[in-house]
């Protein structure tokens, strides 16, 4: 039987993603918010966790894509239900204010930026998610059409982080660089790599990005009076 207590319910969630079990991670996700976990804790600490556990085991070749790919499906599926509870803005006074999220060009990796997506959410910002593989040219598009306010990419090989500095050159180019703010992300991404390139926010992981994009829209509020 499993226990509710908050140490087992965090297990359990982080064993239902390494297991690449959707049932038992839905069944896990319900379990905690019955037991008055928050949610973001219980994402984060719990199937986070056992995201984590997987990437590295793939990394090191100890379990095949195939085995990834089930556990990506699993961790979807919670993020499906985290962005389903946050209906409701955690802070009202912001404005609702776009943030165009996407992995960059050439590169296929979607789990790391979907956590970050589902944790945004969870704190009532207005994400939408182009996915991955995303030419720049497509990410100034969207991010135009939708009038956002924050540019965020995500890259998760060396090879590609590239595509970040040339998404701050053609924003520059194009005269837009002080219509949106951005933030950058990813495995091989660091602040001094934001720094270089001229980016606005980097963010180590989700609750960062969350954070990171608050702070920006809420100097952005404060600029515009």
């Amino acid at each position: 039987m499993n226990s509710n207590s908050k140490y087992d319910i965090l297990n359990d969630a982080a064993s239902a993603i390494v297991k690449c079990n959707k049932a038992e991670a839905v069944a896990a996700m319900h379990r905690g918010l019955d037991a008055g976990i928050d949610p973001i804790e219980l994402f984060m600490n719990g199937f986070g966790r056992g995201l984590h556990e997987v990437g590295e085991a793939f990394g090191k070749g100890r379990i095949f894509l195939s085995e990834l790919t089930l556990a990506a499906d699993a961790m979807k599926a919670i993020s499906s239900m985290v962005d389903m509870i946050a209906q409701v803005p955690r802070f009202p006074s912001l404005p609702l204010e776009t943030i165009i999220i996407a992995t960059v060009e050439g590169d296929i990796h979607d789990i790391g930026k979907c956590l970050v997506v589902s944790v945004m959410r969870s704190e009532g910002l207005h994400v939408i998610d182009l996915g991955c593989d995303v030419p720049n040219d497509v990410i100034i598009r969207k991010a135009l059409e939708y009038d956002a306010s924050i540019i965020a990419t995500s890259a998760l090989l060396t090879t590609t982080i590239l595509q970040q500095e040339k998404l701050e050159i053609a924003l520059r180019e194009r005269g837009l660089k002080g219509r949106f703010r951005t933030m950058v992300g990813g495995a091989p991404v660091t602040r001094r790599w934001a720094e270089s390139i001229g980016a606005d926010a980097y963010a180590a992981n989700g609750q960062d990005a969350a954070q990171c994009a608050l702070r920006l829209l809420t100097e952005r509020m404060e600029k515009n009076g």
